[in-house]
């Protein structure tokens, strides 16, 4: 970690650690360094100072323990101390003074704390410089010089409010994305779920029409109605986890599985993308939600090369059917570096979904450039 790594750290980790150590850097260096007559500076021993002075030092830098909480108060401190001692000669309170003038900026609050501070500081600034016979450079210079430091201190605290806003900007736009998906995920459940107890009632009806002359094809039709309703009882499971607002669509048909990759592969190649399928056979039992996701997964992969890599890109996908699990993999050698892991709409679906089956979702750049999604999805059989 690199030495301003660390600083950083160190201010965001123990903001009263930092604020003890300037106080006794500001007590140490106020006592050994003075001023000469014609205003440089210079080490000077203890005994040099007067017992009052050292007082007024010290009550100086203890006020920075506070400066965080009771800024302009703690400005005000400084500003009487650093007046006291301009009766002492040679003493001075400089660091404090500009180090409680910055915490002023950084944190006092109202319109009051934003004229008064400054203007009191460049006021001093210049009352100092005439006290001390000083050209009118100096003072000009003074005054110049505190302004600075006020003005770093107020700059820094607009950049802290401007990124917490953008932080919750972020985070709200993400919350209204998730919502989305949520929403289209809970469509599509809907819809598996309406397509398989359409299927049992028509299971049902042939049952009961051919039990008499035919028992055996009823027990058959009877048995696929209880795997149906079992599957239909998991979709509603997960249907519960998600909000679903009224849908403008009727759609009672079967939503696209694993099965139709090959399909959705083509049309890919039809919009300029070349690429590439790597698939095993998909099992005809294989669990509704996880054939469905499977394929959004993938088609939200391919949807993303196309948007952000643009067309002409190379890209491959791979699906990996195993008894526990299924592996999907889309990975591009476009430019996907421009587009940061989980910084798109697609990728917060992508999340979504693997999160409702319980798998593991990886996005990230490449080493050697592009784009790459990983996905592995459990095959779970829920009891009913």
């Amino acid at each position: 970690m690199s030495l301003a790594a660390r600083i950083r750290a160190l201010i965001t980790s123990s903001p009263r650690r930092v604020d003890a150590l300037l106080a006794v850097s500001a007590f140490l260096v106020s006592a050994v360094v003075g001023l000469r007559d014609n205003g440089d500076a210079e080490l000077r021993a203890p005994w040099d100072v007067e017992p009052w002075a050292w007082v007024v030092l010290a009550v100086a830098a203890v006020a920075l323990l506070r400066r965080r909480q009771h800024a302009a108060l703690v400005f005000a401190v400084a500003l009487v101390c650093s007046g006291v001692l301009i009766a002492q000669p040679h003493s001075q309170v400089g660091f404090a003074f500009l180090v409680s003038l910055y915490g002023a900026g950084r944190y006092a609050e109202g319109r009051a704390a934003t004229i008064a501070v400054p203007a009191a500081a460049m006021a001093f600034a210049v009352v100092d410089a005439i006290t001390t016979d000083s050209p009118r450079s100096d003072a000009i210079g003074g005054a110049f010089i505190v302004f600075v430091v006020w003005y770093v201190g107020r700059r820094v605290r607009h950049s802290g409010e401007r990124s917490v806003l953008l932080e919750r900007e972020r985070v709200a736009q993400e919350n209204r994305v998730i919502a989305e998906e949520r929403a289209r995920i809970a469509r599509e459940l809907h819809d598996v779920v309406a397509h398989g107890v359409s299927l049992m009632t028509v299971q049902a009806g042939a049952a009961k029409t051919v039990v008499i002359a035919d028992p055996e094809s009823a027990v058959q039709a009877m048995a696929a109605v209880e795997q149906t309703g079992r599957e239909a009882l998991s979709q509603l499971r997960h249907l519960l986890t998600v909000l679903r607002p009224d849908s403008s669509t009727g759609e009672l048909g079967p939503q696209p599985g694993l099965a139709e990759v090959e399909r959705l592969v083509a049309q890919f190649r039809e919009a300029g993308l070349e690429v590439s399928l790597d698939s095993d056979p998909v099992p005809a039992d294989l669990p509704a939600r996880v054939d469905l996701f499977g394929y959004r997964i993938v088609q939200e992969g391919l949807t993303n090369v196309l948007k952000h890599a643009g067309a002409g890109t190379t890209a491959e996908v791979r699906v990996r059917v195993e008894p526990r699990s299924v592996t999907l993999e889309v990975s591009d050698d476009g430019r996907g570096a421009a587009q940061l892991p989980g910084s798109g709409h697609g990728l917060v679906g992508m999340r979504e979904r693997v999160q409702l089956l319980g798998g593991t979702l990886e996005a990230a750049v490449r080493p050697g450039g592009g784009f790459r999604v990983h996905a592995v999805l459990p095959i779970t059989e829920e009891p009913v």
